[in-house]
């Protein structure tokens, strides 16, 4: 069941829609809904925000609005593990979803399959209960693709010899499937005035652009950079590396000043994608 709805995002059908629309809509967003196409093309992997839809709802509409003419069956959703609960990398191995869109199939054999990949990753719902990072990513899923499956995984250990060992396992997937769909959860710096949190984000996105998961350890650590979800957008781009993708590409960043007009101290979102 919704850790957050009522307050992260609408608690009802009707209102969820709406807000999901005016992120789309709004003038940091990218300015239309999206439309389904009959193209299908294989899913690019997507790192985007997870706050309030108020504050980082029009960044992540640019990063679902790529999903419009792409063939998706499952997604599989890292998010990082605010709450220090549970077991340090943990796949939700069954059942379903709900949000105020409906509910959504977890990918069992994909979960399983995972799991039997390496031995990083462990079978766990209480690391879930409560998470946040996840969950907010699934209606504007819904509100794009409509039915697919979700395969969650929440990350509590970001240490770069985990990120890299969950990144092995996802190309695998990578290499087997052209159906699946990866998503990196993170909001990037937290609290600190607008120019200050756009200058230490903007080294972090440019590592990020090339795949390289040492130059983004080596910025968080050097610059203190506060990016909440740096273990699964590091395992992400080692995965897909591993695919042989090129680059990621930068497609919004803003603040939460953007939105308040508070810049005296912010929250930095990002939505990017990598083709595959």
């Amino acid at each position: 069941m919704p850790a957050v709805a009522g307050m992260f995002y609408p608690s009802s059908e009707e209102e969820l829609r709406k807000e999901i629309e005016r992120s789309f809509l709004h003038e940091i967003g990218p300015g239309r809904l999206p439309t389904r196409s009959r193209e299908n093309r294989r899913p690019p992997a997507l790192i985007a925000p997870h706050a309030g839809y108020m504050y980082s709802g029009p960044v992540a509409a640019h990063a679902y609005l790529q999903l419009e003419d792409r063939s998706v069956k499952t997604a599989i959703i890292l998010g990082p593990n605010h709450y220090g609960v549970g077991t340090p990398v943990s796949i939700y191995p069954e059942g379903e979803w709900v949000t105020p869109l409906g509910k959504i199939e977890v990918d069992e054999n994909l979960a399983m399959e995972l799991a039997k990949l390496s031995d990083v990753f462990s079978l766990d719902e209480m690391s879930h209960e409560r998470e946040h990072s996840i969950e907010v990513q699934l209606p504007f899923l819904q509100y794009v693709l409509g039915e697919f499956k979700l395969v969650p995984i929440c990350v509590l250990d970001q240490s770069l010899e985990t990120s890299i060992r969950v990144g092995e396992a996802l190309s695998e997937i990578l290499r087997r499937r052209n159906d699946v769909l990866l998503v990196a959860s993170t909001d990037m710096t937290h609290y600190e005035p607008h120019e200050r949190a756009k200058e230490k984000d903007s080294k972090a996105i440019a590592e990020i652009s090339s795949l390289n998961v040492d130059g983004l350890y080596r910025v968080i650590s050097e610059d203190n950079v506060s990016m909440c979800g740096y273990g699964p957008v590091a395992a992400i781009l080692h995965a897909c590396r591993r695919a042989r993708a090129s680059g990621a590409q930068l497609l919004k960043y803003a603040t939460s000043g953007d939105v308040t007009g508070d810049y005296s101290s912010v929250v930095g979102y990002a939505a990017l994608k990598i083709e595959l």
